[in-house]
């Protein structure tokens, strides 16, 4: 049986919605290893003068637990 840890990362972009998960989930996986899944848990975004400026992705990473 394998236990499965998951975190919150935050993505960020200037394009989607879509860019700042796919950015939560590569910067992530700089330090993480074996990520096997993602759920998108909120979607927010920066508005300056009625224009969205910067789209926020609040990510749930799972991966497993490593045995050493």
């Amino acid at each position: 049986m394998t236990a499965v840890k998951i975190i919150k990362v935050l993505g960020t972009s200037t394009e989607s919605w879509e860019d700042a998960a796919r950015e939560a989930v590569a910067q992530a996986a700089e330090t993480v290893q074996d990520i096997h899944g993602i759920e998108v848990e909120d979607w927010t975004a920066t508005v300056e003068d009625g224009q969205i400026t910067e789209y926020k992705a609040t990510v749930e990473l799972a991966f497993p637990v490593a045995h050493e």
